[in-house]
């Protein structure tokens, strides 16, 4: 095994300037997350560079901004506030190319601080719940610092990593974060069921966590050959594959087996993919690469919004001028599902905000981001119903995105359509 050292004795080879990739999702190696804090009075003007992390984000805080700038590719809740309050820097960009911006060096990575499962008897260890952008930061980083840990499951594909390829090995016995599954509310189930019909026999699905995909996977227990190329998924797939409902016999692309780069969810899901030759653990830059989605049939893509004009405008990485998310994988599923023979780009949302704010709106708010644009929208969905909008005019568009807000929207929305879009609904 790779010389195993402490995490003070490897955090000690990050020095001032550098900048740094934090593993994401559950992946975070918080280990030495704590060490890093620990040696910060030593350290100016650390960059770090992460996607959606889960847990504390100490390095973040207002008292530390002397040492460590955080520069996020995703924001995530715990990142959310610094963003907001101009701390902490968000760069909008696709998913699928953010690994080429670490090869390339347009943002070169000093120092990769990851978490990976102790070898196997070959010497590799595995990403595990996360391959994302971290297969390309360790192969361009000049330092790679592993927190290896038994718990992280070994999942096949692009995870795998010798460790001679690892500067620095610190053992750990921790546990990785976990995501309930969520209680869905009556409009979840409501979306769920309209999404639900457009899912066809043989269909490649994407989906992500949370309610609205969990609603949706619930009710697919009718559908057969299923396959799975997704940028991630959760607990809620399980039962579809023991059930046989996902079997990926018509998928082209890595047929019979499920395609994803990165997992979230409880132990459940990360005991189900631990040496499962089935899951097929991916680089981002190929899993959300619009022309390798299309190759599979059917490709239905589910995702969803902040908010959607009654255009087909659909804002998804902030609320206003007020960062929130990301642009993440959306744009990439989108246009590979809309390439894909029988494909369906859905964008899946509340008509509604929990204080009771329409989300199909005549205008987005001022500075909201435009992930998708209105010529990439196909089907939108809420509670009230399905909205197609492809290749139809302003006016059809509107006629139909208004039929599926919350019926107390509907008058003001086409009032305020006429009046300012000058459209006849």
């Amino acid at each position: 095994m790779k010389r195993s050292v402490t995490a003070a004795e490897a955090i000690s080879a990050i020095q001032s300037g550098h900048r740094i990739y934090l593993h994401s999702i559950a992946a975070v190696p918080h280990v030495l997350i704590t060490e890093l804090m620990h040696q910060a009075h030593r350290l100016r003007n650390v960059e770090i560079v992460h996607l959606h992390t889960e847990g504390p984000a100490p390095y973040a805080e207002p008292e530390f901004a002397e040492n460590f700038h955080v520069n996020c590719l995703f924001i995530g809740g715990n990142m959310r506030r610094a963003v907001q309050e101009g701390r902490a820097d968000y760069t909008p960009v696709f998913l699928s190319e953010i690994p080429a911006l670490f090869y390339s060096n347009k943002l070169d990575i000093d120092v990769a601080l990851i978490q990976v499962s102790p070898p196997d008897a070959h010497g590799y260890c595995s990403l595990g719940v996360t391959v994302e952008a971290a297969h390309a930061a360790l192969h361009s980083a000049q330092i790679v610092i592993a927190q290896v840990n038994p718990n992280m499951p070994r999942t096949h594909g692009d995870a795998l990593v010798h460790h001679e390829k690892l500067t620095y090995m610190v053992e750990v016995d921790v546990p990785l974060p976990e995501a309930s599954r969520p209680e869905l509310t009556e409009i979840e189930e409501s979306i769920g069921r309209h999404v639900t019909g457009l899912v066809e026999d043989g269909a490649t699905l994407q989906m992500g966590i949370g309610a609205i995909p969990d609603a949706v996977l619930t009710q697919l227990m009718h559908h057969r050959d299923l396959g799975v190329h997704t940028e991630m998924f959760s607990d809620g797939l399980i039962d579809l594959i023991e059930k046989g409902v996902v079997t990926g016999a018509y998928k082209k692309k890595h047929p019979l087996k499920v395609v994803a780069t990165f997992v979230m969810g409880t132990k459940r899901v990360y005991d189900f993919i631990h040496d499962n030759p089935l899951i097929a653990m991916l680089d981002v830059a190929y899993t959300n690469n619009p022309t390798v989605i299309a190759r599979n049939p059917k490709v239905t893509a589910i995702n969803s919004a902040v908010e959607v004009d009654i255009t087909g405008q659909i804002s998804s990485d902030s609320i206003g001028t007020l960062p929130y998310s990301g642009v993440g994988g959306q744009v990439d599923f989108i246009r590979g599902a809309s390439l894909s023979e029988g494909g369906k780009p859905i964008i899946a949302l509340p008509s509604r905000t929990s204080s009771g704010i329409s989300r199909i709106t005549t205008m987005l708010k001022p500075g909201a981001g435009v992930v998708t644009t209105r010529a990439h929208a196909h089907w939108i969905v809420t509670e009230y119903g399905v909205a197609y909008v492809h290749g139809k005019t302003l006016r059809q568009r509107a006629e139909s995105l208004i039929a599926i807000a919350h019926p107390d929207d509907r008058e003001r929305l086409a009032r305020e359509t006429r009046e300012q879009w000058k459209l006849r609904v």
